[in-house]
């Protein structure tokens, strides 16, 4: 086992609160096998805000950050949950058509000393992305220390993904596209996908899913033309 996912599924939170210290104690097992924890945080809840104590990696829906956090902005929510959480190496923000945003954790032993407001750095990253490329790209930060006011300080840096642009008549059915990005960031993360790179794969993965009707009918393959850029 490379990778442990926890996520929303009915069968996790169906058990019974005097078995959760069994679940608790997943996080020291896994980690003397070099075994990183991924999350799948949809809404909030108690039971999952638990979870995310075990986990290395978050994946978030749009408005879970925010919802947990009661931070004002998406970025300045992300900052929180790395302060609270500090055994999160990144957190992930996806928002549908628009993309998804990544907060990554430095852990550089040379602190930065420059500081910025993250949700201004959001804005600035934003500005640099072009709308007239349809395929999936990235637009990273420097590492810096990066503020949200009321919050604290992060040392790391901001990654703004964004999304294929899919014709009308091509997109047919988006359930589960969700589900696909988050199989493509577990592959990325056990395969040791640069961050960036991870970010547009995934979104490459879950567009292709869009394309058909079911729970697997379009997702791409290993071998899909479309993933050679990134799987070579």
């Amino acid at each position: 086992m490379k990778l442990l996912l926890l996520d929303r599924s009915p069968p996790l939170f169906k058990i019974s609160p005097d078995r959760w210290p069994l679940l608790f104690g997943l996080k020291p097992s896994a980690s003397c096998r070099n075994i990183p924890i991924l999350v799948d945080a949809y809404h909030k809840s108690e039971r999952l805000g638990d979870l995310l104590k075990l986990a290395d990696y978050v994946v978030c829906s749009t408005k879970f950050p925010q919802a947990w956090t009661e931070a004002p902005s998406i970025p300045s929510a992300l900052v929180s949950m790395l302060l609270r959480l500090p055994n999160i190496k990144f957190a992930v923000v996806t928002l549908g058509q628009e993309g998804c945003i990544m907060l990554e954790r430095s852990v550089n032993e040379d602190p930065p000393t420059e500081e910025i407001d993250i949700d201004s750095l959001l804005e600035l990253l934003m500005q640099k992305t072009d709308d007239t490329i349809t395929f999936p790209t990235f637009v990273p930060s420097v590492i810096a220390k990066l503020r949200a006011n009321k919050f604290g300080t992060v040392h790391g840096r901001l990654i703004v993904g964004t999304a294929e642009k899919i014709p009308p008549l091509e997109l047919l059915d988006t359930t589960g596209a969700g589900d696909a990005f988050i199989g493509a960031v577990l592959y990325a993360i056990c395969t040791n996908m640069p961050a960036e790179k991870m970010l547009a794969f995934a979104a490459q993965v879950a567009v292709g899913y869009c394309r058909g009707f079911g729970a697997r009918t379009e997702l791409p393959y290993h071998a899909d033309p479309r993933l050679t850029s990134f799987l070579s």
